[in-house]
């Protein structure tokens, strides 16, 4: 893009001094919308589309801010491959910093980048390629393109099965570079999923984000921002989203999550004492993590199970409080839930001992009260019911009260002691070590380091869905999520990139499947059912790695070696010309093998979805059926 721009630019003896572009002549132009640049940019096709907005009816809009980064990038200056200036800071959307202005956006460097991540192991440390979103369009374009599904497979109670056909309701466990996954789910999942938990990596140096680069801090920020963008994409419209973390970067991730989500639609800092004894480092004993939650524009949180709840009344079928049928949130309206507008009729000869009277669908003589949603504001709220579910709850649990002003409120009978969700949770449902047990006696061993809870997965489940709804976790770690949603009946997707999610997350579920009686089984009254779909990212060199892994012999190795260096997935670190066979094969069988392993770029590995009919990459004709109907094609 650089050569091709200095290429156009230059064509015009206007924009030279010295035979040299003056960038700031061609900024003051781009500032001026300057016709003559403008036209001058219109001239080559690629540029056009990397500067220029198209409208629907054709006319292009400069998008003059992203050219201007471009002009002043250290791309014109060598040393960096970010816009932003290699500080963390407070700063404000034009790069400077907080002092120079009063309009405040978080800036880390990086921040105009995607960052992939491609650990597969928690042992590994390794640098990742950072894409700029404005020096390297294309290969964000390629990196990001909807992926190949392979390794497809069904799990349920009579164990493996082949898959013929997803079902819109299935469960996918998904094996691959998170961020990829979730911008291959997009097609097929955007604005359909209810609630998103991530424990996200703490970034401390002791958990799994162990990437050796020098600004580690900003790494981790731009890590997760490309995770986040596309993962709000993915939530409905009454969507929730809860991520956990400790304290390392709670600040910093609290601001950039008010730039994503927008800092109206924060909801709550939960603080959960997960270690009551306290850590006994740091001068103060740590007992806590966070949980930030944040909310799509229609959410409504659930209410949770209060165990010292005192009703206010009692019936004949329990004691209930009572709280107003009507939807008191204009976000719901005439407009858009026309099904929750409907009358309701009131018999006023009907109050018994505590004062409430009976309610019907039907206007009759003795119901002779029509009752409507009240107005708000000027908009016509609804009810919260459907009218099915009123007329099954009418005078058992919904009746009408008269109230002072001479007007009628119709009342649920709230039988459930449940209350609003608290900022701190501290009971031992939420205790850590819960989870650590959990694992221990499901797998025999330690095989996975701070699993979370059952309990705590529950209650955000609780608070967030209702059964049916779709749950997202693109950290699955140990599976907690996963295991929690399926024992509660909610449909859910998991993804993992990690190597253990064969040996822990899968065979986790399958025990689940089997009906195991750890964490939360006993409180929801689980005995087992349900299945789950597992598929990989299709990845183009790990036939390469296996095969690597597998031989036995130096003269097969010598093969791969030779493979290698005319491959696809070749680090972009490693020169080909310098690959020298006589030197590898000087080599042990073992060193061969971590050389070999070593060449492999694990960013360069999914095999995007436009290339399943490229021979090269032996896709079957099962797999292809199966991406189709993923996808949506035919």
């Amino acid at each position: 893009m650089k050569h091709e721009l200095e290429q156009v630019l230059s064509k015009n003896p206007k924009f030279l001094v010295d035979g040299v572009l003056n960038k700031n002549r061609l900024a003051e132009l781009a500032r001026q919308y300057s016709p003559e640049l403008l036209n001058q940019l219109m001239s080559n096709e690629k540029i056009t589309n990397h500067f220029f907005s198209k409208l629907q009816n054709g006319a292009l809009v400069f998008k003059k801010d992203i050219f201007l980064q471009f002009l002043n990038n250290k791309e014109f200056l060598p040393d960096s491959f970010t816009a932003y200036k290699t500080k963390i800071g407070l700063g404000t959307s034009d790069r400077n910093y907080l002092s120079e202005n009063k309009e405040v956006v978080l800036n880390f460097p990086y921040k105009d980048c995607v960052l992939e991540g491609g650990q597969t192991k928690d042992d590994v440390k390794r640098q990742e390629i950072f894409f700029n979103e404005t020096l390297a369009p294309a290969e964000i374009n390629r990196l990001l393109d909807e992926k190949v599904f392979s390794n497809f497979k069904r799990y349920d109670k009579d164990g493996e099965h082949e898959v013929e056909e997803l079902k819109d309701i299935d469960n996918l466990i998904i094996k691959g570079n998170n961020l990829l996954a979730l911008h291959s789910l997009k097609k097929r999942f955007a604005g359909k999923v209810k609630l998103i938990y991530i424990d996200v990596p703490y970034n401390t140096g002791s958990d799994s984000f162990g990437y050796n680069d020098r600004f580690n801090h900003s790494t981790w920020l731009t890590f997760m921002k490309n995770r986040l963008e596309i993962a709000k994409a993915m939530l409905s419209n009454d969507g929730v989203i809860f991520i956990h973390l400790d304290n390392n970067e709670v600040k910093y991730l609290g601001i950039l999550l008010d730039e994503i989500f927008g800092r109206e639609n924060f909801v709550e800092l939960v603080t959960v004492v997960n270690n009551p004894r306290g850590r006994d480092y740091g001068g103060i004993a740590n007992m806590h993590e966070f949980i930030y939650v944040y909310k799509k524009p229609f959410a409504e949180l659930n209410l949770v199970d209060d165990p010292n709840k005192q009703f206010k009344y009692s019936d004949e079928y329990g004691g209930f409080d009572i709280r107003e049928l009507r939807n008191r949130n204009t976000a719901f309206h005439i407009g858009n839930r026309p099904n929750l507008v409907y009358p309701i009729y009131v018999d006023p000869t009907s109050e018994d001992e505590s004062g409430f009277y009976k309610v019907s669908e039907m206007q009759t003589e003795n119901y002779s009260i029509e009752v409507l949603p009240k107005k708000s504001r000027g908009i016509q709220t609804v009810w919260r019911w459907g009218k099915p579910k009123f007329i099954e709850n009418k005078n058992i649990n919904v009746m009408a009260k008269a109230m002072k002003d001479g007007g009628w409120s119709i009342q649920e009978k709230y039988r459930k002691s449940s209350v609003m969700a608290r900022s701190v949770w501290w009971d031992k449902d939420v205790n850590s070590e819960k989870g650590t047990i959990h694992i221990q006696e499901l797998f025999g061993e330690k095989v996975f380091m701070f699993p979370k809870p059952e309990g705590t997965i529950k209650r955000i489940i609780e608070i967030a869905t209702n059964e049916g709804d779709i749950v997202l976790d693109f950290f699955m770690g140990s599976g907690t999520t996963v295991a929690v949603a399926h024992k509660m009946n909610r449909q859910y997707i998991g993804i993992e990139q990690m190597d253990y999610i064969e040996t822990v997350s899968v065979e986790r579920l399958k025990k689940v499947i089997d009906g195991e009686q750890g964490g939360i089984s006993k409180d929801v009254n689980w005995t087992g059912g349900g299945s789950f779909v597992y598929c990989e990212l299709k990845n183009d060199a790990q036939d390469f790695k296996n095969t690597v892994l597998e031989a036995r012999e130096s003269e097969t190795l010598s093969q791969l070696f030779e493979q290698a260096k005319k491959s696809s997935f070749l680090s972009y670190r490693v020169d080909p010309k310098k690959l020298k066979k006589s030197a590898f094969e000087k080599l042990s069988l073992a060193e061969q093998k971590q050389v070999l392993l070593e060449l492999v770029d694990n960013n360069n590995l999914y095999v995007n979805y436009s290339e399943i009919d490229d021979s090269g990459y032996g896709i079957s004709l099962e797999e292809k059926k199966l991406n189709r109907d993923f996808y949506g094609e035919e």
